[in-house]
């Protein structure tokens, strides 16, 4: 990943509605979430919200995708380990045990899903 794409992404998550509109969708992956929901939770008027919701877009972090006469919006979690990796890459120059606390912090809050036999 590109340094510039890893500022851009950052920039773009270091304002408290776009924060927490991100995290908001990283909530309801895989599902994803409606802009009208997205602006109703958080409380923001639509026009602000699509503006963070752009924002958020070009950076790389959301994607969208229209579902009838709704734009439904998702966390683009691929772009969040690219980010996450670029950051951490170097990490511990060789002392592995000095990320062993960083790196058990970003273990999953949940088990993967079992895979139904089809």
């Amino acid at each position: 990943m590109e340094p510039e794409n890893v500022i851009l992404a950052l920039a773009a998550l270091a304002q408290p509605t776009r924060l927490n509109v991100f995290r908001l969708l990283v909530r309801h992956e895989p599902e994803g979430l409606p802009a009208g929901d997205i602006a109703r939770e958080l409380a923001v008027p639509h026009n602000t919200m699509s503006s963070h919701l752009g924002i958020l877009s070009r950076a790389g972090l959301i994607h969208s995708e229209r579902r009838s006469r709704s734009i439904i919006y998702r966390a683009d979690l691929d772009r969040l380990r690219e980010v996450v990796t670029f950051l951490l890459q170097d990490c511990c120059g060789g002392h592995p045990d000095v990320c062993a606390p960083l790196v058990d912090a970003l273990t999953p809050c949940c088990p993967p899903k079992e895979k139904a036999d089809g």
